[in-house]
Protein backbone atom coordinates (compact mmCIF):
# COMPACT_ATOMS: atom_id res chain seq x y z
CA UNK A 1 0.00 0.00 0.00
CA UNK A 2 2.94 2.33 0.65
CA UNK A 3 4.15 1.59 -2.88
CA UNK A 4 0.66 2.32 -4.19
CA UNK A 5 0.58 5.71 -2.46
CA UNK A 6 3.98 6.71 -3.80
CA UNK A 7 3.14 5.65 -7.34
CA UNK A 8 -0.22 7.46 -7.17
CA UNK A 9 1.67 10.71 -6.60
CA UNK A 10 4.02 9.87 -9.48
CA UNK A 11 1.04 9.22 -11.78
CA UNK A 12 -0.63 12.50 -10.93
CA UNK A 13 2.53 14.55 -11.56
CA UNK A 14 3.47 12.66 -14.74
CA UNK A 15 0.04 12.77 -16.36
CA UNK A 16 -0.48 16.41 -15.41
CA UNK A 17 2.81 17.18 -17.12
CA UNK A 18 1.78 15.20 -20.22
CA UNK A 19 -1.50 17.13 -20.45
CA UNK A 20 0.26 20.48 -20.03
CA UNK A 21 2.56 19.55 -22.93
CA UNK A 22 -0.10 18.25 -25.30
CA UNK A 23 -3.47 19.83 -24.48
CA UNK A 24 -5.01 16.38 -25.18
CA UNK A 25 -8.45 15.75 -23.70
CA UNK A 26 -7.72 12.03 -23.66
CA UNK A 27 -4.58 12.59 -21.58
CA UNK A 28 -6.56 15.00 -19.38
CA UNK A 29 -9.06 12.19 -18.73
CA UNK A 30 -6.16 10.00 -17.64
CA UNK A 31 -4.86 12.76 -15.34
CA UNK A 32 -8.31 13.36 -13.79
CA UNK A 33 -8.59 9.66 -12.98
CA UNK A 34 -5.20 9.89 -11.25
CA UNK A 35 -6.41 12.78 -9.06
CA UNK A 36 -9.27 10.60 -7.83
CA UNK A 37 -6.98 7.60 -7.51
CA UNK A 38 -4.64 9.45 -5.16
CA UNK A 39 -7.50 10.30 -2.79
CA UNK A 40 -8.92 6.79 -3.01
CA UNK A 41 -5.53 5.24 -2.30
CA UNK A 42 -5.14 7.38 0.80
CA UNK A 43 -8.55 6.14 2.01
CA UNK A 44 -7.60 2.57 1.19
CA UNK A 45 -4.33 2.85 3.15
CA UNK A 46 -6.18 4.11 6.22
CA UNK A 47 -8.79 1.35 5.88
CA UNK A 48 -6.14 -1.35 5.58
CA UNK A 49 -4.53 -0.12 8.82
CA UNK A 50 -7.85 0.20 10.65
CA UNK A 51 -9.14 -3.21 9.51
CA UNK A 52 -6.09 -4.86 11.08
CA UNK A 53 -6.86 -3.50 14.54
CA UNK A 54 -7.83 -6.27 16.99
CA UNK A 55 -11.37 -6.75 18.24
CA UNK A 56 -12.38 -4.75 21.31
CA UNK A 57 -15.42 -4.27 23.56
CA UNK A 58 -17.14 -1.94 21.11
CA UNK A 59 -16.22 -4.04 18.07
CA UNK A 60 -16.26 -7.70 19.20
CA UNK A 61 -16.22 -8.90 15.58
CA UNK A 62 -13.23 -6.74 14.69
CA UNK A 63 -12.93 -3.76 12.33
CA UNK A 64 -12.77 -5.55 8.99
CA UNK A 65 -15.98 -4.17 7.53
CA UNK A 66 -14.37 -0.81 6.96
CA UNK A 67 -12.79 -2.48 3.91
CA UNK A 68 -16.20 -2.65 2.22
CA UNK A 69 -16.88 0.96 3.17
CA UNK A 70 -13.52 1.93 1.66
CA UNK A 71 -14.23 -0.03 -1.51
CA UNK A 72 -17.60 1.70 -1.88
CA UNK A 73 -16.00 5.14 -1.45
CA UNK A 74 -13.33 4.24 -3.99
CA UNK A 75 -16.02 3.20 -6.45
CA UNK A 76 -17.91 6.46 -5.87
CA UNK A 77 -14.73 8.51 -6.41
CA UNK A 78 -14.05 6.64 -9.64
CA UNK A 79 -17.59 7.53 -10.74
CA UNK A 80 -16.84 11.21 -10.08
CA UNK A 81 -13.77 10.92 -12.30
CA UNK A 82 -15.82 9.21 -15.02
CA UNK A 83 -18.41 12.00 -15.02
CA UNK A 84 -15.67 14.66 -15.23
CA UNK A 85 -13.99 12.82 -18.11
CA UNK A 86 -17.24 12.46 -20.06
CA UNK A 87 -17.98 16.17 -19.50
CA UNK A 88 -14.55 17.30 -20.74
CA UNK A 89 -14.64 14.91 -23.69
CA UNK A 90 -18.08 16.08 -24.78
CA UNK A 91 -16.96 19.72 -24.62
CA UNK A 92 -13.84 18.94 -26.66
CA UNK A 93 -15.87 17.10 -29.29
CA UNK A 94 -17.99 20.22 -29.76
CA UNK A 95 -15.21 22.83 -29.62
CA UNK A 96 -12.38 20.84 -31.22
CA UNK A 97 -9.10 20.09 -29.40
CA UNK A 98 -5.81 21.98 -29.81
CA UNK A 99 -2.99 19.43 -29.70
CA UNK A 100 0.80 19.82 -29.46
CA UNK A 101 3.86 17.69 -28.58
CA UNK A 102 1.93 14.42 -28.94
CA UNK A 103 5.07 12.30 -29.26
CA UNK A 104 6.41 13.35 -25.84
CA UNK A 105 2.98 13.00 -24.24
CA UNK A 106 2.63 9.48 -25.64
CA UNK A 107 6.04 8.45 -24.30
CA UNK A 108 5.21 9.71 -20.79
CA UNK A 109 1.81 8.00 -20.82
CA UNK A 110 3.28 4.69 -22.02
CA UNK A 111 5.92 4.63 -19.28
CA UNK A 112 3.38 5.43 -16.56
CA UNK A 113 0.99 2.80 -17.91
CA UNK A 114 3.63 0.07 -17.57
CA UNK A 115 4.28 1.08 -13.96
CA UNK A 116 0.55 0.86 -13.21
CA UNK A 117 0.28 -2.55 -14.87
CA UNK A 118 2.92 -4.05 -12.58
CA UNK A 119 1.53 -2.39 -9.46
CA UNK A 120 -2.11 -3.31 -10.20
CA UNK A 121 -1.35 -6.98 -10.80
CA UNK A 122 0.72 -7.15 -7.60
CA UNK A 123 -2.06 -5.53 -5.53
CA UNK A 124 -4.81 -7.82 -6.85
CA UNK A 125 -2.66 -10.95 -6.45
CA UNK A 126 -1.67 -10.06 -2.87
CA UNK A 127 -5.21 -9.01 -1.95
CA UNK A 128 -6.74 -12.26 -3.19
CA UNK A 129 -4.10 -14.37 -1.50
CA UNK A 130 -4.70 -12.67 1.86
CA UNK A 131 -8.46 -12.00 1.41
CA UNK A 132 -7.81 -8.25 1.75
CA UNK A 133 -10.61 -6.51 -0.15
CA UNK A 134 -8.91 -3.13 0.27
CA UNK A 135 -5.90 -4.30 -1.76
CA UNK A 136 -8.08 -5.99 -4.40
CA UNK A 137 -10.21 -2.86 -4.86
CA UNK A 138 -7.13 -0.64 -5.02
CA UNK A 139 -5.51 -3.02 -7.50
CA UNK A 140 -8.56 -2.91 -9.76
CA UNK A 141 -8.48 0.88 -9.55
CA UNK A 142 -4.80 0.88 -10.59
CA UNK A 143 -5.57 -1.49 -13.47
CA UNK A 144 -8.44 0.78 -14.52
CA UNK A 145 -5.89 3.60 -14.64
CA UNK A 146 -3.66 1.39 -16.79
CA UNK A 147 -6.46 0.56 -19.25
CA UNK A 148 -7.27 4.25 -19.43
CA UNK A 149 -3.65 4.95 -20.33
CA UNK A 150 -3.72 2.22 -22.97
CA UNK A 151 -6.84 3.72 -24.54
CA UNK A 152 -5.19 7.13 -24.49
CA UNK A 153 -2.11 5.70 -26.20
CA UNK A 154 -4.20 4.15 -28.96
CA UNK A 155 -6.40 7.19 -29.47
CA UNK A 156 -3.71 9.86 -29.29
CA UNK A 157 -1.42 7.66 -31.38
CA UNK A 158 -4.07 7.54 -34.10
CA UNK A 159 -4.42 11.32 -33.91
CA UNK A 160 -0.65 11.66 -34.23
CA UNK A 161 -0.54 9.35 -37.25
CA UNK A 162 -3.70 10.48 -39.07
CA UNK A 163 -4.21 14.10 -38.03
CA UNK A 164 -7.86 13.36 -37.12
CA UNK A 165 -8.06 15.46 -33.96
CA UNK A 166 -11.67 14.48 -33.21
CA UNK A 167 -10.42 11.02 -32.26
CA UNK A 168 -8.81 12.47 -29.12
CA UNK A 169 -12.03 13.50 -27.29
CA UNK A 170 -13.79 10.40 -28.65
CA UNK A 171 -11.23 8.16 -26.95
CA UNK A 172 -11.63 10.17 -23.73
CA UNK A 173 -15.40 9.62 -23.90
CA UNK A 174 -14.99 5.86 -24.29
CA UNK A 175 -12.52 5.76 -21.40
CA UNK A 176 -14.94 7.68 -19.19
CA UNK A 177 -17.69 5.15 -19.83
CA UNK A 178 -15.31 2.26 -19.10
CA UNK A 179 -14.28 3.87 -15.82
CA UNK A 180 -17.95 4.26 -14.87
CA UNK A 181 -18.41 0.50 -15.38
CA UNK A 182 -15.51 -0.25 -13.04
CA UNK A 183 -17.04 2.11 -10.48
CA UNK A 184 -20.35 0.25 -10.57
CA UNK A 185 -18.59 -3.11 -10.08
CA UNK A 186 -16.62 -1.89 -7.05
CA UNK A 187 -19.72 -0.41 -5.39
CA UNK A 188 -21.67 -3.61 -6.04
CA UNK A 189 -18.95 -5.70 -4.35
CA UNK A 190 -18.87 -3.29 -1.41
CA UNK A 191 -22.62 -3.60 -1.02
CA UNK A 192 -22.40 -7.40 -0.99
CA UNK A 193 -19.84 -7.26 1.81
CA UNK A 194 -21.75 -4.75 3.92
CA UNK A 195 -24.94 -6.83 3.60
CA UNK A 196 -23.13 -10.09 4.50
CA UNK A 197 -24.09 -11.65 1.19
CA UNK A 198 -23.17 -15.34 1.31
CA UNK A 199 -20.59 -16.88 -0.96
CA UNK A 200 -22.37 -19.88 -2.47
CA UNK A 201 -19.18 -21.88 -3.09
CA UNK A 202 -17.82 -21.42 0.42
CA UNK A 203 -21.17 -22.27 1.99
CA UNK A 204 -21.50 -25.42 -0.14
CA UNK A 205 -18.11 -26.63 1.12
CA UNK A 206 -19.10 -25.96 4.73
CA UNK A 207 -22.31 -27.96 4.31
CA UNK A 208 -20.53 -30.79 2.51
CA UNK A 209 -18.25 -31.31 5.52
CA UNK A 210 -21.32 -31.56 7.76
CA UNK A 211 -23.13 -33.97 5.46
CA UNK A 212 -20.12 -36.29 5.31
CA UNK A 213 -19.19 -36.07 9.03
CA UNK A 214 -19.56 -39.50 10.73
CA UNK A 215 -19.25 -37.87 14.17
CA UNK A 216 -22.69 -36.20 14.12
CA UNK A 217 -26.29 -37.36 13.70
CA UNK A 218 -27.46 -34.24 11.90
CA UNK A 219 -27.27 -30.46 11.78
CA UNK A 220 -29.34 -27.34 11.19
CA UNK A 221 -29.27 -23.54 11.63
CA UNK A 222 -25.98 -23.12 9.79
CA UNK A 223 -24.90 -19.52 9.20
CA UNK A 224 -21.73 -18.45 7.48
CA UNK A 225 -20.29 -15.06 6.56
CA UNK A 226 -16.91 -13.55 5.67
CA UNK A 227 -15.35 -10.22 6.61
CA UNK A 228 -12.13 -9.89 4.62
CA UNK A 229 -9.78 -12.55 5.99
CA UNK A 230 -12.11 -13.57 8.84
CA UNK A 231 -14.75 -16.28 8.56
CA UNK A 232 -17.61 -16.58 11.06
CA UNK A 233 -19.55 -19.87 11.19
CA UNK A 234 -22.47 -20.74 13.47
CA UNK A 235 -24.18 -24.13 13.52
CA UNK A 236 -26.29 -26.56 15.55
CA UNK A 237 -24.91 -30.10 15.69
CA UNK A 238 -27.05 -33.11 16.69
CA UNK A 239 -25.83 -36.11 18.69
CA UNK A 240 -27.35 -39.28 20.16
CA UNK A 241 -29.18 -38.63 23.43
CA UNK A 242 -27.02 -40.96 25.51
CA UNK A 243 -23.71 -39.43 24.36
CA UNK A 244 -21.69 -37.72 27.09
CA UNK A 245 -21.00 -34.00 26.81
CA UNK A 246 -17.27 -34.73 26.78
CA UNK A 247 -17.60 -37.08 23.79
CA UNK A 248 -19.99 -34.73 21.96
CA UNK A 249 -17.49 -31.90 22.40
CA UNK A 250 -14.66 -34.08 21.09
CA UNK A 251 -16.68 -34.99 18.00
CA UNK A 252 -17.74 -31.39 17.39
CA UNK A 253 -14.12 -30.28 17.61
CA UNK A 254 -13.16 -32.86 14.98
CA UNK A 255 -15.84 -31.56 12.60
CA UNK A 256 -14.80 -27.95 13.24
CA UNK A 257 -11.17 -28.79 12.46
CA UNK A 258 -12.17 -30.04 9.00
CA UNK A 259 -14.26 -26.92 8.44
CA UNK A 260 -11.32 -24.66 9.41
CA UNK A 261 -9.16 -26.51 6.90
CA UNK A 262 -11.46 -25.18 4.17
CA UNK A 263 -10.08 -21.67 4.79
CA UNK A 264 -6.29 -22.03 5.15
CA UNK A 265 -5.63 -18.33 4.44
CA UNK A 266 -8.30 -17.01 6.81
CA UNK A 267 -8.93 -16.66 10.52
CA UNK A 268 -11.95 -18.86 11.30
CA UNK A 269 -14.28 -18.48 14.28
CA UNK A 270 -16.77 -21.34 14.70
CA UNK A 271 -19.59 -21.41 17.26
CA UNK A 272 -21.30 -24.80 17.55
CA UNK A 273 -24.44 -25.44 19.60
CA UNK A 274 -24.59 -29.11 20.68
CA UNK A 275 -28.05 -30.71 20.83
CA UNK A 276 -29.43 -34.19 21.59
CA UNK A 277 -31.16 -35.72 18.59
CA UNK A 278 -34.50 -35.94 20.42
CA UNK A 279 -34.45 -32.20 21.12
CA UNK A 280 -34.62 -31.45 17.39
CA UNK A 281 -37.74 -33.61 16.99
CA UNK A 282 -39.35 -32.04 20.07
CA UNK A 283 -38.90 -28.57 18.58
CA UNK A 284 -40.25 -29.71 15.24
CA UNK A 285 -37.31 -28.46 13.21
CA UNK A 286 -38.18 -29.56 9.66
CA UNK A 287 -35.83 -31.53 7.46
CA UNK A 288 -34.68 -29.95 4.19
CA UNK A 289 -35.73 -26.52 5.48
CA UNK A 290 -34.21 -23.13 4.87
CA UNK A 291 -32.83 -22.45 8.33
CA UNK A 292 -29.35 -21.04 7.87
CA UNK A 293 -30.14 -17.38 7.13
CA UNK A 294 -28.33 -17.67 3.78
CA UNK A 295 -31.36 -18.78 1.78
CA UNK A 296 -29.76 -22.16 1.14
CA UNK A 297 -31.50 -25.47 1.71
CA UNK A 298 -29.98 -27.70 4.36
CA UNK A 299 -30.59 -31.41 4.36
CA UNK A 300 -30.07 -33.43 7.52
CA UNK A 301 -27.98 -36.59 7.24
CA UNK A 302 -28.52 -39.42 9.73
CA UNK A 303 -25.67 -41.74 10.68
CA UNK A 304 -26.39 -45.44 10.36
Amino acid sequence: MRASLGIAVLMLVGKGWAYALTGSTAILSDALESVVHLGATGMAAFSLWYARQPADKKHPYGHGKIAYFSSGIEGALILVAAVAIVWEASAALIEGPQLTNLGVGLAITAALGLVNLGLGLALVRTGRRTNALVLVANGHHVLTDMWTSLGVLIGVGLVWLTGLTWLDPLVALVMGLNIAWTSARLMREAGRGLMDTADADETAHVLQVLREAPEINGFHHVRHRRVNDRVFLEQHLLFADDLTLHEAHRRASAVEARQRALFPESRVQITSHLEPLSHEHEEGVPHDAVTDGLAMELSERSVA
